[in-house]
């Protein structure tokens, strides 16, 4: 395997007034192409803010971030937008959908910024969510929202999936369902 994802003495230091936090701190880490990993660790222990980084959400206060070779540290704010459109799928704690699409709709999004041919159905489908398609945020459950917005981070098949707790409003035997089709998404493609 070759190094996708290269974290070389990053930091990122919010500052509030006379006061530093170091949510992270001379972090270096190296994740190889088609590797599946889970970042564990108590609250506050600077998780969110690694994916953020990764993702091109939040910027780092030092060091590079190297994806496929390139430092995204570097990058601005054209290059950060197509790096997220084109390379980085999201799953957020919080499922960010959009309350006046339907699910297959919030799904189906991603036609509009990757050259994917989008089935909704079929995806939706895949997280266990048929029939459901015609349902809008509010009629679904957090655990069925949780779902479509996993559904969505898939349907732009991204080179690489960040999820923020991608199973915490799941019960445990859809959490299972759902980690391992992550698990198989990342070895397939």
């Amino acid at each position: 395997m070759s190094t996708m994802i290269e974290f070389e003495n990053v930091s990122r230091i919010y500052k509030s007034g006379d006061h530093e936090l170091k949510a992270l701190d001379n972090l270096s880490l190296k994740i190889e192409k088609g590797e599946f990993v889970v970042i564990l660790g108590p609250s506050g222990a600077g998780k969110s803010t690694l994916l953020n980084l990764l993702g091109g959400l939040d910027t780092a206060t030092s060091g590079k971030i190297i994806v496929d070779g390139q430092n995204i540290v570097d990058f601005n704010d054209d290059e950060l937008t197509k790096y997220r459109a084109k390379s980085v799928g999201f799953i957020f704690q919080f499922y960010n959908l959009i309350p006046n699409l339907t699910a297959k709709e919030n799904v189906e999004l991603m036609k509009d910024i990757t050259d994917v041919d989008v089935n909704g159905d079929e995806i939706l489908e895949s997280v266990g969510l048929t029939g459901h398609g015609n349902q809008f945020p509010a009629q679904l459950s957090g655990g069925e929202q949780q779902r479509v917005s996993i559904a969505r981070a898939l349907a732009k098949e991204p080179a690489m999936l960040l999820c923020d707790e991608p199973t915490g409003a799941l019960d445990s035997n859809t959490g299972v369902l759902i980690l391992s089709l992550l698990q198989n998404k990342c070895h397939e493609k």
